[in-house]
């Protein structure tokens, strides 16, 4: 737009100088509020075509101002400016004093309040401070959260029919005329607006149940736009509540004719009031979005720009450039989250000095003493493993791995000999559980696997000295939230003093008040409980430690690549001789006296049964049985005869310990718990797990529960037990009886639910993936690849070319802090 183009000049003072002076008012009004395109109701575009016919003769042509960015705003407003002093356009209408009519303070257009970029800025038809405690309810606050709330899926409309094509059962958009309208009333269920609408080809009846308003806009010859499911009645064709929107000659269509998007929304916000918010978003922010990919890389992977991405994933051209913006916002996302990871490990490796490392050869006395000690032959699987840890510990740069092991595959013997390699060294080591009782279970294992049951604890059982051989002492203690204040404080001044080799504990080894001094070594067992950053914290030393991270739930290789990608990955793939499978069985409902008969037949023959319920106490909101209710029903109507303790997360530690030690001695023939037994739990005399409403579970979390049995040498069962009729769970639950393997379950699992609900509230920290999924290999081996090449030219994203990226990266890793949970 070259500022001294010739255009044609029109006599002055008549209707379209009035119209120059209003727009020079826009555009001065354009710049005031940053050029965000909210001057004038319905934007600049909107005002532009509606006045072409006066403007054009004066101004020509005139590009697009909305889809312009927020760089290139400033020159298109100065440049028009500059037509119109070449036009020379007043600051005032050359007209008479009559003709001018100032806008009376009072009528003047209500400043929006909030900050910059709130949500409630935006200006739509009938306000927006309707919908904003919905639209906080779906994490929307700002602009910038409206563009990126995305759809769903997209109902194609794009293709318009005649009356006469119409099929039943078919999608269609018309474009006709309305015949008539009126509003009707059906029962007391609210008004509804009848119409019949009609082309060159027909007439079709449309009905819209619930609106009877609609009927005061649908005026005889005005023009409409429907889309829906076409259905036939005593022979006709009619719409039963279409989508619609009624033409005037001037609107960009977004409910009808195109490919509309659907949103996810939330109980009083519909899709037709949604769409109008994003639209207006979209409109307002859209031109600040700034591109975060460098030119190279959008180049060489062949991505869409940003913005234009943004744009089409809500309202597409058609299909190819739909998926074209999904890509390239799909890699956006995956970059993120493998830059993060790829990040984090950087700084772990780099930050707060060197990590202790611990020697090549010689100076193992206790690890050797302890491994041959072992009453027990190690797996191939553990003897590759701890190979791979010692060369770890053999360098100067932490190890950050993560020891992956189906149930029972022997990873609690793998992480003892890299703890007490820390302790061959004069160092420390320290392991840390999400829950008590798993911390407990961990103590009670690791002083019997260093001492075959002879190490001597003291009277609380929070700590303990054992001989391993004849090569020395390790002092081990036991440190969580739930223990006895004056324990607490006991544990905590032995470990700051350094009279503990091995602390083993909750999330309370991470306190302040908590020093571990010369730690070489910390374990993380079930790492995917914890938040990325309390994973980290275990190693906030003057020098970094090494880092082993456990999990008994197998992360499917898709997790393991990106979400999990800071982590060396070892396996321990082959499960200890002389296991058995663990026999597992679909049990309906009708059949639960069955399931009760079998429990009683094993532990006839001097077994013992675990019986696990998803819930602690019932409820009204969630139809599921409840352990404390059950086991009062099964300890009085069931198995009267039998011994049945009760297991939960909201017992004190003292009572959990009690209820456990009861069951390990051989006191109680049933455990009747909640999920707090999920992993840990190693009792060999229990050989029926029985898992009620396993519905409510996820296939991961049955698989460890199916682990707590299989221990011993006898025979195991698990069985599941289900009062949902929905086909899908059974179907589900089936794979259970089908695959043993932990790993083909995790894939199985992950596909069901999904990343977010397979990691848990507590992997916070990680971008989220809205468009983005972890099954498209093809997108997340790009942005592996890419971030590789960004880290390695330029680590920190400093440059200018990779400016914008690393400040979104550091955002993102800012807000990790602190969200671990």
């Amino acid at each position: 737009m070259a500022a001294d183009r010739a255009v044609p000049r029109p006599r002055r003072g008549g209707p379209a100088d009035d119209k120059l002076v209003v727009l020079r008012r826009i555009l001065a009004r354009e710049r005031e509020d940053g050029f965000r395109d909210r001057a004038v109701i319905g934007g600049l575009d909107r005002f532009l075509s509606a006045q072409a016919a006066l403007l054009g003769p004066r101004l020509g042509g005139i590009e697009p101002y909305s889809p312009l960015t927020a760089q290139q705003r400033p020159g298109w407003v100065s440049d028009l400016v500059a037509r119109l002093d070449a036009a020379g356009v007043p600051d005032e209408p050359q007209s008479s004093p009559a003709r001018r009519r100032p806008q009376s303070p009072a009528r003047a257009p209500a400043r929006p309040k909030g900050p910059p970029g709130s949500i409630d800025r935006l200006r739509i038809a009938g306000g927006i401070a309707q919908y904003l405690p919905r639209l906080e309810r779906l994490g929307i606050k700002t602009v910038g959260d409206a563009l990126r709330h995305f759809p769903s899926r997209h109902s194609d409309f794009s293709q318009i029919s005649a009356i006469s094509q119409l099929v039943h059962g078919g999608e269609h958009t018309v474009v006709a005329k309305v015949r008539e309208a009126s509003e009707t009333r059906r029962g007391g269920r609210g008004t509804s607006t009848e119409a019949v609408l009609g082309d060159e080809t027909g007439t079709v009846r449309v009905t819209w149940f619930g609106r009877g308003y609609l009927a005061r806009s649908l005026r005889p010859g005005s023009e409409i736009v429907v889309s829906g499911t076409v259905r036939t009645f005593k022979g006709r064709h009619m719409f039963e509540s279409p989508e619609y929107e009624i033409l005037t000659g001037q609107e960009e269509l977004i409910h009808t004719g195109r490919l509309v998007p659907v949103y996810p929304t939330t109980e009083g916000l519909p899709q037709r009031s949604i769409r109008r918010i994003v639209r207006a978003a979209l409109k307002a922010g859209l031109g600040g979005v700034a591109e975060t990919l460098p030119a190279e890389v959008r180049e060489r992977e062949g991505l869409m720009g940003l913005a234009d991405a943004i744009s089409q994933l809500h309202y597409p051209d058609d299909a190819a450039r739909k998926k074209a913006a999904q890509r390239r916002l799909a890699f956006d996302e995956m970059l993120m989250l493998v830059l993060a990871v790829r990040s984090r490990r950087r700084t772990w490796q780099a930050e707060a000095g060197r990590a202790p490392a611990l020697p090549r050869g010689g100076g193992r006395g206790l690890t050797d003493a302890f491994l041959s000690s072992l009453p027990f032959e190690l797996t191939g699987a553990q003897r590759r493993v701890i190979s791979e840890i010692g060369r770890d510990l053999a360098r100067p740069q932490p190890m950050v791995r993560l020891l992956q092991g189906d149930v029972g595959s022997g990873k609690t013997v793998v992480a003892l000999v890299a703890l007490l390699l820390a302790v061959d060294t004069g160092r420390r080591g320290a392991l840390m559980a999400p829950t008590e009782i798993l911390a407990e279970q961990h103590f009670a294992t690791v002083c019997r696997l260093l001492s075959s049951g002879q190490g001597r604890a003291e009277p609380d059982g929070a700590m303990a000295r054992i001989e391993v051989g004849e090569r020395g002492a390790v002092r081990v203690a036991l440190l969580t939230g739930g223990a006895r204040k004056s324990v607490r404080e006991r544990v905590t001044r032995a470990i700051a003093d350094g009279d503990v080799d091995l602390a083993v504990g909750t999330h309370a080894l991470i306190q302040e008040s908590v020093t571990i001094p010369d730690l070489a070594v910390g374990v993380v067992d079930e790492q995917h409980r914890f938040g990325v950053m309390q994973r980290a914290a275990l190693g906030e030393t003057e020098e970094r430690p090494h880092i082993l991270a456990m999990s008994a739930t197998p992360i499917p290789r898709s997790l393991s690549l990106t979400v999990f990608g800071d982590l060396d990955v070892s396996v321990l793939d082959e499960i200890p001789p002389g296991r058995k499978p663990v026999r597992t069985r679909l049990v309906a409902n009708e059949q639960r006296q069955d399931a009760y008969d079998f429990v009683r037949g094993q532990i006839e023959r001097g077994r013992q049964a675990f019986m696990v319920f998803p819930l602690i106490e019932g409820s009204e909101a969630v139809q599921a049985r409840a352990a404390t209710e059950e086991h009062e029903r099964l300890s009085a109507q069931v198995f009267p005869d039998l011994r049945l303790g009760l297991l939960h997360g909201r017992m004190g530690t003292r009572d959990k310990e009690d209820v456990l030690g009861r069951f390990g001695s051989g006191e109680l023939d049933v455990l009747v718990s909640t999920s707090v037994i999920e992993v840990g739990i190693d009792f060999p005399n229990a050989t029926v797990m029985v898992i009620d409403g396993a519905d409510r579970f996820g296939l991961a979390q049955l698989h460890q529960f199916r682990g707590r049995v299989g221990r011993g040498a006898h025979q195991s069962y698990c069985l599941l037990l289900s009062e949902s009729g929905s086909p899908g769970a059974e179907e589900r639950l089936r794979v259970m009886e089908k695959v043993s393997d932990g790993f083909a379950l995790a894939e199985e699992d992950l596909k069901i639910r999904g990343p977010g609900d397979y990691l848990g509230t507590r992997q916070s920290g990680l971008p989220d993936l809205k468009v983005a999924s972890l099954f498209d290999t093809a997108t997340s081996a790009m942005a592996r690849r890419e971030a590789d090449r960004l880290l390695e030219a330029d680590p920190g994203l400093r440059s200018p070319e990779h400016a914008a990226l690393g400040r979104r990266l550091r955002e993102v890793l800012s807000a990790s802090v602190g969200t671990g949970g």
